[in-house]
């Protein structure tokens, strides 16, 4: 399997989406944006590590060349359907965005391309504004 290259994130602070109040010393305001993405299909593991690292490659890496991290996650939420508590292997991606507007037209270009290809109902996307370092 091929490792995924990470850009390291230092986040001074977190703040909701909108402005930060004050940055500590040597960090600067960026909007940041993470991703979930499910990796069930029907209920069994749909996604493979594989798989992923083939669509980060193809989706993602193209529109953010500039860095990006991947973590796993366990998700959790409530199928609208059956309205049954569903538990899945997930991926968080975070990204931190340069330009806001064209940025977020490529995360959802990144979550309908997740959806088509791995059958999912949704990616979850949460954008904060951040104070961010790189030390």
């Amino acid at each position: 399997m091929r490792a995924l290259v990470f850009a390291v994130l230092a986040l001074a602070a977190c703040a909701p989406a909108g402005e930060v109040e004050r940055c500590e010393a040597g960090a600067e305001p960026h909007v940041v944006a993470t991703m979930y993405f499910g990796r069930n299909i029907g209920g069994e593991l749909g996604v493979s590590e594989e798989e992923w690292d083939a669509f980060v490659d193809a989706e993602v890496t193209p529109l953010f060349p500039d860095g990006l991290t991947v973590a796993d996650a366990e998700g959790q939420w409530r199928d609208p359907d059956t309205r049954e508590i569903v538990r899945e292997p997930s991926k968080a991606l975070t990204i931190i965005l340069s330009n806001e507007a064209e940025d977020r037209a490529a995360l959802d270009q990144i979550a309908a391309a997740y959806k088509t290809q791995f059958q999912q109902q949704a990616v979850a996307l949460v954008v904060e504004t951040s104070c961010v370092s790189f030390e």
